[in-house]
């Protein structure tokens, strides 16, 4: 419940700082490129996009009282289209994690993951709300007693977020995802073993 917690306090207070600095950016230029059906004087969320995330997942692994948490980092891409305030887009990530626990001889940790997802989101000029969802895949490792054993698996991942554009191609974001694993049998435990997390992250993004 602690990290939990912490975790909220984390995202509210990214939030906090991305809309006083979107304040700051509202006198800035706006971008224009991509603009579909958006009044000429307005901020165009249209086009790819490419950047880099820094965050942090806490989760539980199936049928194993281990609870896998820590940092993580990677980057993102994508492509949004917009019509009027509404913002359609596709983005992919991968990640590579910190997140692990030990439970008495077990340990298990989740090396990597990504996501492909689609985006649906409103835009309020410079700043967009959006829900996310797709599909998500990565890698749980099992160890004990000098043996280890890793399952890539796919799975499936929702969440919300709120992006800024802060000046002029650049923009902030941040963002909650659930992921789920599907399970995988391992050797090692002689039982199907999944990893669920949840995640919170920051972020950065150039459009082109």
């Amino acid at each position: 419940m602690s990290k939990t917690i912490i975790a909220a306090a984390t995202l509210a207070a990214l939030a906090s700082t991305a809309l006083v600095t979107s304040a700051h950016a509202a006198d800035l230029p706006y971008r224009q490129p991509y603009t579909v059906n958006q009044p000429l004087n307005a901020y165009s969320w249209a086009g790819p996009y490419l950047g880099g995330n820094l965050g942090y997942a806490w989760g539980s692994v199936e049928n194993s009282a281990t609870k896998p948490n820590g940092v993580f980092g990677g980057i993102q891409g994508g492509y949004n289209w917009q019509n009027g305030p509404l913002v359609f887009g596709i983005e992919g990530d991968i990640q590579a994690s910190a997140a692990d626990d030990t439970f008495a001889p077990w340990k298990f940790s989740n090396p990597w993951f990504g996501t492909v997802r689609g985006r649906v989101g409103y835009a309020f000029n410079n700043i967009m709300v959006y829900g996310t969802g797709g599909l998500a895949f990565g890698e749980l490792r099992g160890e004990t007693f000098g043996l280890s054993e890793s399952h890539t698996n796919a799975g499936w991942t929702v969440g919300v977020g709120a992006e800024f554009g802060i000046y002029q191609n650049w923009t902030a974001k941040v963002e909650y995802l659930y992921v789920d694993l599907s399970d995988s049998r391992f050797t090692i435990t002689g039982v199907p073993n999944s990893y669920q997390f949840g995640l919170v992250r920051a972020g950065v993004n150039y459009h082109f």
